[in-house]
């Protein structure tokens, strides 16, 4: 099993039920849009890596998943900050972000070509 795409795809189905969310309940739906976006783009990217065509091209995805996934954090703080997700709402979802970032971090940090 391939951790960080299993992490990344259950990470998704967070960012999708928390868009639910906030736009049924809070009815908040530019900031929510952005995180939905780039939240489900994590595993996207992760997955186009799997099939590669190079290692070069799989460090490209993996880089450009990381960029996501810090994107996604920023959305997290903002939505946290401007009181549209609770203190535990939003260090439920962040203890996954940090994790998921710490992870393409390392897989990034292997690339033999930088």
């Amino acid at each position: 099993m391939n951790v960080i795409y299993e992490k990344s795809f259950h990470f998704a189905i967070r960012v999708v039920k928390l868009y639910r969310f906030m736009t049924d309940s809070k009815k908040e739906f530019v900031l929510s849009k952005q995180l939905l976006r780039s939240g489900t783009s994590i595993g996207a990217n992760i997955a186009e890596a799997e099939k590669a065509q190079s290692s070069a091209d799989f460090y490209a995805k993996m880089n450009i998943a990381l960029k996501e996934a810090n994107e996604t954090r920023y959305w997290l703080r903002l939505l946290h900050a401007t009181d549209y997700l609770t203190d535990q709402q939003f260090f439920s979802v962040e203890t996954d972000t940090k994790e998921i970032i710490a992870l393409l971090t390392a897989i990034c940090k292997k690339n033999p070509i930088q």
